[in-house]
């Protein structure tokens, strides 16, 4: 390894190449071996030899690509889309996602970014610019993206609190730039963040968003009234001033949580009675508001 790169992980694990070319492989099979990261790149060592994969190769962290049984069998391994077309996958046994983690760690450590924060609160465009930013995964028990902005502000982002995340194009400083936008909460409150830079880096941050968004979540149906609660709750209303802001009976109020509670919408915070949204239920309220 040269001076300016350094080793992050060593683990025994094993690796398969899924796409070659855009060609799927049918008849791959797992090697086993070790598999090392760097700041830099992946080695990947086997019997057969040494195979080495720069960061600045992986294009983006995708989904499963069950090429065959053998593939099929293993719960937990990492997909690599590579720029030439390709599909790496790589398996850590229990220690997979830790890997993972620790991958989007290196592919981001301190990539600058524009960040606009936070563009909509609780369902309203608010009135922010861009800003430099540079980001960070956190490499504890936590599974966040740190956001240090220009101005000395500080925006953690739990990764597993991601609702939605979309993707497009905006003019950011004069240049037209791929952007992601991301809904998460902020003290108890539905914010959006857009994401802006490099083409590179905005496949691979969509790639953490995605990895922690929930499959079909807001396919549940719901009354107006549970609607009205869940809008109110969703534009920042706490959740003991619901039933005067919504001209409501206490108790009626507090059934509509029980049952939102239920469904998986809302968590109990403490008793007698506090709730705040979960991420299902921003995404419910979300909706609500794109079909007004």
């Amino acid at each position: 390894m040269s001076e300016s790169e350094y080793k992050i992980k060593d683990a025994k694990g094993k690796f398969l190449q899924a796409v070659k070319q855009g060609r799927r492989l049918k008849d791959a099979e797992w090697t086993p071996g070790r598999i090392i990261l760097s700041n830099k790149r992946i080695i990947l060592l086997s019997n057969d030899g040494k195979r080495a994969v720069p960061l600045s190769k992986i294009a983006s962290l995708s989904g499963r690509y069950d090429v065959n049984q053998t593939v099929a069998k293993v719960s937990d391994y990492i997909s690599l889309k590579l720029k030439t077309e390709s599909v790496l996958l790589l398996s850590v046994g229990s220690n997979t996602e830790s890997f993972e983690f620790e991958l989007f760690g290196a592919m981001l450590d301190q990539e600058e970014v524009h960040v606009k924060h936070p563009a909509v609160e609780g369902g309203v465009v608010q009135d922010t610019s861009y800003e430099r930013a540079r980001v960070k995964v956190s490499d504890g028990e936590d599974k966040q993206l740190n956001v240090a902005l220009s101005t000395g502000s500080f925006v953690p982002i739990d990764l597993d609190d991601v609702g939605s995340v979309d993707t497009g194009k905006q003019e950011v400083n004069g240049e037209s730039r791929p952007i992601i936008k991301v809904e998460h909460s902020q003290e108890g409150t539905s914010v959006q963040s857009y994401f802006a830079g490099k083409s590179h880096a905005m496949a691979v941050l969509e790639s953490l968003f995605k990895r922690g968004v929930k499959e079909s979540q807001g396919s549940v149906e719901l009354s107006e009234t549970e609607k009205r609660v869940l809008m109110g709750l969703y534009s920042g209303v706490s959740a003991f001033e619901i039933p005067d802001f919504l001209g409501m009976d206490v108790d009626e109020v507090e059934s509509i949580y029980d049952r939102l509670i239920e469904l998986d919408i809302l968590e109990e915070v403490r008793t007698r009675r506090e709730v705040a949204m979960k991420t299902r239920g921003r995404n419910i309220a979300s909706e609500v508001i794109n079909e007004e």
